[in-house]
């Protein structure tokens, strides 16, 4: 009786995370959106330009520098490579002091889009 509940109880577990995994992995569309258009506007090098894309979708500068991948690079990192020293400064700026941070614990969220 006891493994007849326990695999009920397992069967029951696994079609749930079945059932609200998808929807989970998915971005929504106005956030891919924002995150395509931030990463557009750290590489455009105009500093204007990103603090109006961030106040826009009203996003931290830190938040952007710390969490948002630009095709598989880190936001500033992407930003320098496109020659867009200017706003990978911004964004550095944003990180303030240098400390210790578990990159574990960080989650970045990675966009993909055609240059």
């Amino acid at each position: 009786m006891i493994n007849v509940n326990i695999t009920v109880i397992a069967l029951t577990a696994l079609s749930a995370l079945a059932f609200s995994a998808p929807s989970q992995a998915t971005m929504s569309p106005y956030v891919k959106t924002a995150l395509v258009d931030v990463c557009k506007a750290a590489m455009s090098n105009k500093i204007h330009r990103l603090n109006g894309t961030t106040n826009a979708y009203r996003l931290r500068d830190k938040t952007v520098a710390l969490k948002v991948m630009c095709n598989g690079d880190d936001i500033i990192s992407f930003a320098e490579h496109h020659g867009a020293y200017k706003t990978a400064a911004k964004l550095q700026r944003s990180i303030g002091n240098v400390s210790i941070i578990d990159t574990a614990a960080i989650s970045k969220v990675n966009v993909t889009f055609a240059e």
